[in-house]
């Protein structure tokens, strides 16, 4: 059996806890739960994070780096009108293919908003700090134009919440949508 470090051990916990908290959220998920996904003990769980928080940090901190660098990836040497449409493209990829990258997104949202509610802004601090470089990563490509950064974020935001809600990409409100505003070619 080949031994892994404690960095690659980590970066186990990473991905598990992405898979767990994407299905159950922050309250839903035990330490238990991640730790038996990873096949380590909990007490080795916590040498390597020192709570479930900075766990579920980490799991959210992956998910907008794992973000970014589809649109960095996307949008290489490409400028307006051909990034956004790559960026789209690739993020819609992203999530079809793997659908937990979302799920934790939605999860993230959630619980930065009830980390607020709870008086806990260092949580919602962190996670706002990622989510700005993923603001400048597409501004950047976008030609620093804001109307088409927000408009771009918006559209994928639509797309986050149609896909979490479980409509088909044929349902009538993915069409309405399509028929007013500029449509993903890929």
């Amino acid at each position: 059996m080949v031994r892994m470090s404690a960095e690659e051990r980590r970066e186990s916990v990473i991905r598990a806890a992405v898979t767990e908290f994407a299905r159950s959220g922050y309250n839903g998920t035990s330490t238990e739960a991640i730790a038996r996904r990873v096949g380590v003990s909990q007490p080795y769980l916590f040498r390597l994070f020192p709570n479930k928080a900075a766990i579920f940090l980490a799991a959210s901190q992956r998910c907008l780096a794992d973000t970014i660098h589809v649109f960095e990836q996307a949008s290489e040497g490409l400028e307006g009108e051909e990034a956004l449409h790559a960026m789209a493209t690739a993020y819609q990829k992203l999530i079809a293919d793997d659908p937990e990258k979302l799920h934790m997104q939605m999860q993230m949202y959630v619980a930065v908003a009830s980390a607020e509610a709870a008086g806990d802004h260092a949580f919602g601090d962190s996670v706002r700090a990622g989510w700005l470089v993923l603001w400048d990563t597409v501004h950047l490509a976008l030609g620093a134009d804001v109307d088409e950064t927000t408009g771009f974020l918006a559209y994928g935001m639509l797309i986050n919440t149609l896909v979490s809600l479980g409509f088909p990409s044929g349902n009538r409100v993915w069409s309405g949508f399509f028929d007013s505003a500029r449509p993903v070619e890929g």
